[in-house]
């Protein structure tokens, strides 16, 4: 089975059979379900829902089958067409809009696609919201409109309205970015990043791009999770034509990584340090980023006397407590940015712009910024158990073994050592516990992660 129905969205495989893939009649069904339960929470007689998708060869059938569907629901469409993640998040607001979905399944591979949905903020549905959705759709608890009664679509492009937004923000620089020439690297993976990212580099001043993979034609060219193994053109590129900085973003845009000028990975988990230590330096508030993240962002936290928090793994529930701790920046350790000053959404455009504004300031080579921040790597990890292991017991009984350790359980278990640490998450589908272990060196993480696998072992046998 490749359709998953979570509370933050529906994601699938297209075509195949109905209730087990992606197919028209289940795109059909969430879309109805979602609108039903966002008509039944407004007053107004005609609600608006933004939509906007990426590029992936199955967007333009899907964004027919969801316009059409609100349509048929009496909803008014704004379609952004093709668009980012970050970009329909905006929108929302700014349309006065009840709702948003985004037709994509971000960094999963071409064959995947998905709807995401937001609430009234651009923001992403809480699980209860997710929960009310799936019932709906289950019950088929939903009407359609009268002829006299069908909605609208209305087609927007927002490309510059998010640029705007973008170079408005106090802390981004485009003086600076403009005077320090940068010779900047893309690699887009042929989807929306491959519009927007120049576009953004243009209005901030960069005159001297290389694109590579910016056709947005949704064939991608490598495996699209921006992570180092799939980031070898990209590299290569940077040393053949001698650039400053390599950019690489995810289909739908919000997740964010960089190469060095030497070729060498920044660290998809140093994004958000990065950009973090910039907005430390001006603007005194908290940070935080989930649970599996590096601990690296709670160092320079710390080191300018302020507060980290760590949040249960998933956008939603970051934001949930960057608000509940006033954060000044947050996001995760997978290229994720989210800037309260813009809006409380991963955004890879805000990241360039601030990543790019810090880079200027420094006066420093990409990979000189790097090494000045803490050096952690991360090991990850996973152990299956047998279909009949009671997983949560498991998890009890090595939160037990280190009850003398900081253990946080808001989201499966976190063991804090005084220099390292270790994440054990259960799978939802599978008899997996996923070990996700972090220290001063590659060789202490898989230590510590093959220490806890064995322990886990035992305890099972």
């Amino acid at each position: 089975m490749t359709l998953i129905k979570s509370i933050s969205g529906i994601r699938g495989t297209i075509g195949g059979n109905v209730s087990d893939n992606l197919t028209p009649i289940d795109i059909v069904k969430f879309t109805s379900a979602f609108c039903a339960m966002m008509q039944k929470r407004s007053d107004k007689k005609s609600i608006i829902i933004v939509v906007g998708r990426d590029a992936r060869i199955s967007g333009p059938i899907l964004s027919s089958l969801v316009c059409s569907t609100l349509q048929a629901m009496g909803a008014e469409v704004v379609d952004l067409g093709l668009a980012t993640t970050p970009t329909v998040e905006i929108a929302v607001p700014l349309e006065h809009a009840e709702a948003g979905i985004i037709l994509t399944a971000s960094h999963n591979p071409g064959q995947w696609n998905a709807l995401k949905l937001l609430n009234h903020k651009g923001e992403f549905i809480s699980a209860a919201e997710g929960k009310q959705m799936l019932d709906i759709a289950e019950n088929n608890d939903f009407k359609y409109a009268f002829v006299d009664e069908l909605g609208s679509i209305t087609q927007k492009d927002y490309l510059q309205t998010h640029i705007k937004e973008i170079l408005d923000l106090k802390l981004v620089d485009r003086k600076a970015i403009a005077e320090a020439d940068f010779y900047v690297a893309v690699d887009a993976v042929n989807s929306s990043g491959g519009i927007y990212v120049p576009a953004l580099l243009e209005a901030l001043g960069v005159k001297r791009m290389e694109l590579l993979y910016c056709e947005p034609n949704g064939k991608f060219p490598h495996n699209p999770e921006p992570l180092p193994e799939h980031l070898q053109d990209l590299s290569n590129l940077i040393l053949e034509k001698k650039c400053d900085i390599g950019i690489t973003v995810d289909p739908d845009v919000d997740r964010l990584a960089f190469v060095c000028e030497d070729g060498s990975m920044f660290g998809e988990e140093y994004t958000l340090v990065a950009v973090a230590d910039y907005i430390l330096e001006n603007t005194p508030g908290n940070t935080v980023s989930n649970l599996s993240s590096t601990r690296a962002l709670r160092d320079i936290t710390e080191s300018a006397g302020h507060t980290y928090e760590a949040a249960a793994v998933g956008e939603v529930n970051v934001v949930a407590k960057m608000k509940e701790t006033n954060a000044v920046i947050g996001g995760e350790g997978n290229g994720g940015i989210i800037y309260p000053d813009a809006h409380y959404g991963r955004d890879a455009l805000v990241g360039i712009a601030l990543f790019l504004s810090h880079l200027a300031k420094k006066k420093l080579k990409a990979s000189e910024l790097r090494d000045g921040y803490p050096f952690y790597f991360i090991s990850k990890n996973k152990i299956e158990l047998q279909p009949n292991t009671n997983v949560d017991s498991v998890l009890e009984r090595v939160q037990k073994i280190y009850a003398n350790e900081r253990v946080n359980t808001i989201d499966g278990v976190k063991i804090d050592f005084e220099k390292e640490w270790v994440h054990l998450r259960k799978s939802n589908t599978e008899p997996i516990i996923r070990i996700y272990a972090e220290s001063e060196t590659k060789e202490k993480a898989d230590a510590l992660a093959f220490k806890i696998m064995k322990e886990i072992q035992q305890l099972v046998s």
